[in-house]
Order: C-alpha cells, then structure tokens, then sequence
C-alpha cells in the first residue's frame, strides 16, 4: 500500500534529465574553481559579461532542455578560453631535411645603434659576419665612414631615431622587412647586434622546412601568452593574447609567411601595427603572425638570449644564436674553453668563432692552452 504525500511523480526519464542538468552544474564549477591540473588559473569575469548565448543561466530559464543548452555553449566557450591561454607554442622535432638551403638563401637583418658600432659590431665583423657578409645586412640609426667601406651596400642607414623605445625599434623592424622582401631571398631572420649566429646550424634547422610554407621560429622569452589591448576604432577595445619569439634570441620568418604579413607590415605600415597595440617591434611581429594570421610560433631552443643563464648552455658547436650580458655585476656568457682568456674575450664570441672555424686566421693554435 502507498501513500501520496502531495509530491509530483518523477519518471525515470526526467530523473536522468535532472541527473545530467546536475552533472554539467559540478562539473563547470569544479573546473571555474579550481582549474585542470597544470594549467594556469582562468579569470571567467570576462565569460560572465558575454553574450547572452554564452551566460549562465537564471531562474528564469524554463525547461530542463534550455539549461542544458545554455551550460554546453558556456562550457565551450570555457574551454576556449583555457586553450588559447594554456596552449604553448609549437615545439616540433624536424624528421628531416625538406628543402635544400645554402647560407645565400637566407637574410639576416642585425639590428644596431651608432653609440655600440666600435663596441659590438666591430666584434661581430672580426667573428661570425666575416664569413657572411653576402647574407648579413646592418639595420643602424646613423652613418659610419669606417662601417660603410667594410660593409658597402649591406650597412643601412634607417634614419630612425637612436633611442630604445617602441617607435624606434618599429621604424628599424620595418625597413628590415620591407628590405627582405625586395631581396627575394627565402629567409628573414632577426637578430640583436650582442647576438653571434652560427650560420651553420641556421641553415640546418631551416633546411627542414620549407620556406613557401607558414614557418614562424624562434624562442619565448616569456613562460606564457603575451597580452595586449587591441584598439577597435576609438571607443572600443578587445585583449588580445599570442606567442612572440624574443628578438634577443633571433628569430626567422618563411618568404611564404612574410608574405602573407605584407597588410599590416609592407611600406611603412608595420610602425601603424605596433602602435596600434603599444608593443616593441618583435612583439607586433608576433602579434602579426599569431594574432591576426593565426600562425603558432615554433619554439626552438637553439636560439638564446642573454635574458637566460647562458652558462647553462652545452653543446655550443649545434646552438644557432648566442649571446652575452651582466647580471647583477656578472658576466652572463657561455662556458666554452677556447684560446682566448675572459679578460681577452669577456664576451666569449672569439673563442666559440674558434670553436667553429680554427681555421681562421687570427685564432691561436689551441695546443698553447
């Protein structure tokens, strides 16, 4: 014998839809408050303000059917979110050669500044763009007699300002890829004028892709997606994140993708683009190609930077870019045992050129250290 105590029958088909309902509540919780494991905490207050498809729902939403609908399209959007914040950057081993490459294949752009001519280029003349100089071009911010006749045609004058701020560095950056792009070679790679470049090992890692393919490469120097404002029109604005790879460490751009860049960085426009977003030059790279192109950045950790501890780098003969610094009163610079002392090569470039090419002339036989 029953009883009815007033209370509505439940069948057993919406016991499950209750059920379900019900699962998709903890399980979007759970996620909002405590986050997959090994990734970065979301802040949902921007979810919480969009779109009426994509808010949580009310008391005011009838039917079991629609709440579910409304926490699906809130979860994926959930789900998004977290990918493009968490998702690093493409970090691949090549399987093998794919395009035959020779150094006169590539343009290096070294960005520089009159007041470290003597200071800096003058070693990496002596060094690693003595051997390529067909290849290498000087981005810098004013004439140099002594520069020009060793460097003829290759020294760029920009007749940017010399300072180290945004627009600067994007006046230089725009001459580097408007000159690229006239020389019809497959290559633009960036460096720093601290950088040395083991051409050798550039063109290795290069020769396994193929330069009328969409191939960003290079190396974070962040542990995360960069973020930006994006200004729409004059009112509006909308955050933008992406990947760039760090100018400090180099980094290199397929004649296919560099194309494709030509809206947003072809005459002039590239200085528009970085103040657009109020960034410095190899971030509005990045913001180019990952952003607007939605090409991922492929990480390699050949490149480096005198942001990391260079004394931690091994197997110096295979690296693509080096560099040096100070941190804290210290030297940052690779370890390498070489002809010349630390006191005679504080930067260490003349004793890895030595490492790489004994051959040449000015470096001492190696049997006398």
């Amino acid at each position: 014998m029953s009883i009815n105590v007033g209370r509505p029958k439940h069948t057993p088909a919406s016991a499950g839809t209750t059920v379900t309902v019900t699962c998709v509540v903890l399980i979007v919780l759970l996620i909002v408050a405590v986050g997959h494991p090994g990734s970065p905490v979301l802040d949902v207050a921007p979810l919480r303000n969009a779109d009426k498809a994509d808010k949580e729902p009310t008391a005011a939403d009838s039917g079991s059917g629609s709440r579910v609908k409304v926490f699906s399209a809130y979860f994926s959007k959930l789900a998004r979110e977290r990918r493009a914040i968490s998702a690093p950057p493409r970090s691949r081993a090549p399987t093998g050669p794919v395009e035959s490459l020779s150094p006169v294949d590539l343009f290096i752009a070294v960005k520089a500044t009159g007041k470290y001519h003597r200071q800096r280029l003058d070693l990496l003349l002596e060094t690693w763009i003595s051997r390529n100089l067909k290849q290498t071009y000087v981005f810098t911010d004013g004439e140099d007699e002594k520069l020009r006749k060793r460097m003829g045609a290759h020294l760029i004058n920009t007749n940017c300002s010399a300072a180290h701020n945004r627009q600067a560095l994007s006046c230089k950056m725009a001459q580097e890829y408007d000159t690229f792009i006239n020389s019809g070679k497959k290559w633009f790679c960036h460096v720093d004028d601290d950088n040395y470049v083991n051409v050798g090992s550039l063109v290795k890692l290069l020769s396994h892709y193929s330069h009328t393919h969409d191939v960003y490469i290079g190396r974070p120097s962040l542990e995360r997606p960069i973020e930006a404002t994006e200004r729409l029109g004059t009112t509006h604005t909308k955050q933008v994140r992406f990947w760039f790879a760090t100018g400090g460490a180099g980094f290199c751009v397929s004649r296919g993708l560099a194309l494709k860049m030509s809206p947003w960085a072809s005459d002039g426009t590239f200085m528009a683009t970085a103040e657009h977003i109020r960034l410095p030059d190899d971030c509005t790279i990045g913001y180019i190609i990952e952003a607007l192109l939605g090409v991922s950045l492929i990480r390699s950790p050949l490149f480096h930077s005198h942001l990391e501890n260079l004394g931690l780098v091994s197997d110096i003969r295979n690296q693509v870019t080096l560099s040096y610094g100070t941190v804290e009163s210290s030297r940052n610079t690779v370890t390498v045992r070489g002809p010349f002392s630390t006191n005679e090569d504080p930067t260490r470039f003349r004793s890895v050129h030595c490492l790489l090419y004994p051959d040449t002339p000015w470096c001492p036989s190696l049997q006398r250290h």
